[in-house]
């Protein structure tokens, strides 16, 4: 019951952010299309803490700035190489054994690599992650480990 009064906390709290109206129509159809949400994902048993896990570490907010940071740093990377006229590209598959200890740990180190520009996760296999890499730079830095420790430390 408590995931359940979270869902729709989140849910009314980002409607009312993205929607910007406030008329009592638009208000009344807001509130029927989170409830409506809320009753689908209640009846679907999909309302669990793995599904909202709201008591991840004070530390995700730090981390996701690093990863911002990276991100941004890899996109000029990206550009860099793109826009060369050599191509200075060299694509290469790595395997990366991840440290998490729950899926939702390795989901989201799967993830962070998926969504920083020149590197893809590709297969999943237990803690085995299977990385194609833009050139040799972006694949030796996963190898390094920095990403996995920063999200081993969160405790996901």
């Amino acid at each position: 019951m408590q995931n359940t009064l979270y869902l729709t906390a989140i849910l009314v709290a980002f409607w009312l952010l993205l929607s910007g109206h406030n008329t009592p129509l638009i208000l009344f159809c807001g509130a029927l299309s989170v409830l409506l949400t809320v009753f689908i994902a209640y009846r679907m048993q999909v309302v669990d803490d793995e599904a909202q896990p709201l008591q991840l570490p004070a530390r995700m907010v730090l981390y996701l700035l690093w990863l911002a940071k990276e991100i941004v740093l890899a996109n000029i990377s990206v550009c860099r190489r793109i826009w060369s006229p050599t191509l200075d590209i060299s694509p290469t598959f790595i395997c990366i054994k991840a440290t998490q200890k729950t899926q939702f740990g390795i989901m989201a180190y799967a993830n962070s690599i998926t969504v920083t520009p020149g590197t893809v996760c590709v297969d999943v296999q237990d803690n085995n992650l299977t990385v194609h890499a833009l050139n040799w730079k972006a694949a030796h830095d996963l190898l390094e480990g920095e990403m996995d420790r920063r999200i081993s430390e969160l405790g996901i």
